[in-house]
């Protein structure tokens, strides 16, 4: 078995990412995951959903990119995509205040869960910029080279799909705008949906209408953003 028949991901993105894969910082990653692992530390998301973002949402098939920053580094809740925590987990603070931004701007009706799932597969990417992290240390895995292959992620989008939402919430999502090809995609920016800064701009940005707006205007279908009720 050849190195990338081990690599476990969608076709579109493994085809699109496949020489980052071969490059030296992403060894540097393994090497790093594996041995907090021997030393018996707990690592968020699990292994299999390291990548789900990418394996929930092909590369040919994205329409907006919302991006995060760190998973969430509680027991249970991170399973690969941003804001999103797995099934009966109740949604934390700023997955919160996303909701009411959806029941202000759409007049949706607030699920008892916070499963992003729903978004994902009708082409919503929802990317942390970081893919890993410790239990209980937010940003522990910042600096270990997730970045590296994250921003290539972003640049790949930006080249190869066209009309694209990105929504880029905080001062951290912004700062990967120069990624992005603004003459192409429509750029949403507000301050970060956490309790420190909802309601200076994030609360009222109507971000969600937007972007369905901008999607239809170039012929694609609108984002259902209303989450099903049960999971």
């Amino acid at each position: 078995m050849s190195q990338d028949d081990r690599i476990k991901l969608e076709a579109s993105w493994k085809e699109a990412l496949h020489e980052e894969f071969h490059k030296p910082y992403m060894q540097s990653i393994r090497d790093f995951l594996l041995r907090e692992k021997q030393a018996g530390k707990v690592i968020y998301p699990p292994g299999p959903k390291i990548f789900s973002a990418l394996d929930s949402t092909p590369l040919d098939r994205v329409k907006v990119v919302i991006l995060g920053q760190d998973p969430y580094h509680g027991p249970g809740q991170a399973h690969g995509l941003c804001f999103s925590v797995q099934p009966g987990v109740p949604a934390p603070p700023s997955l919160q205040n996303i909701y009411k931004e959806l029941k202000r701007d759409l007049n949706l009706e607030i699920p008892a869960h916070g499963y992003l799932q729903h978004w994902a597969d009708q082409g919503v990417l929802l990317l942390n910029t970081s893919l890993t992290v410790e239990r209980a240390q937010a940003g522990s895995h910042a600096k270990i080279g997730w970045q590296t292959f994250t921003d290539r992620i972003i640049q790949v989008v930006s080249e190869r799909r066209p009309h694209l939402v990105f929504i880029l919430w905080g001062s951290h999502a912004q700062s990967k705008a120069p990624l992005i090809d603004p003459t192409r995609h429509l750029l949403l920016k507000s301050v970060h949906p956490s309790p420190l800064s909802a309601h200076r701009g994030f609360i009222g940005n109507g971000h969600f209408s937007r972007a369905n707006q901008f999607l239809q205007q170039h012929g694609m279908e609108p984002i259902d953003w209303q989450l099903p009720e049960q999971v």
